[in-house]
């Protein structure tokens, strides 16, 4: 008998009116991740990330919640110009699909749990994915107000 939570990927969408690949090289750009980032969390990259992410780069930020701390991703999936995921140090990964629509991009933000289940009871009680759902939605519209601004 599994008596583990479940871990559930958690999502949000929305069309930005910007082509894919610009999309994808904002996303690749770890200096670009305070700029859209909607839980408030991430205050700015870490010094000696590469300028461009790439499958296998590893990257640091900076980040706050309570009080600050530091997290290095390493990114997982690369499929430019449609899919960039990074693990975080826990093991959960932020994924973003990015599909060419009329009008724009439709950008997919993902995090996903499923390859933590050992660690879902610690992150549920941290207020994940709760927390995640109603940051994502801020963060597809930070994204879209980012490209807005180059119209």
């Amino acid at each position: 008998m599994n008596l583990l939570p479940t871990p559930r990927i958690e999502s949000a969408q929305r069309v930005v009116q910007a082509d894919p690949q610009a999309i994808f090289d904002l996303l690749a750009d770890p200096a670009m991740h305070s700029a859209i980032d909607g839980s408030g969390t991430v205050r700015q990259a870490a010094p000696g990330n590469p300028a461009r992410l790439s499958k296998g780069a590893r990257f640091g930020m900076n980040m706050r919640t309570k009080a600050p701390y530091k997290v290095t991703n390493t990114v997982v999936e690369f499929d430019e110009p449609r899919r960039i995921a990074w693990r975080h140090v826990a093991g959960h990964r932020w994924r973003y699909l990015l599909d060419p629509v009329a009008g724009g991009t439709l950008v997919r933000e993902e995090w996903d749990p499923t390859y933590v289940r050992w660690a879902y009871p610690l992150l549920s009680a941290l207020g994940f994915p709760r927390r995640v759902c109603t940051d994502m939605p801020q963060t597809l519209e930070r994204l879209a107000e980012h490209f807005a601004g180059e119209s």
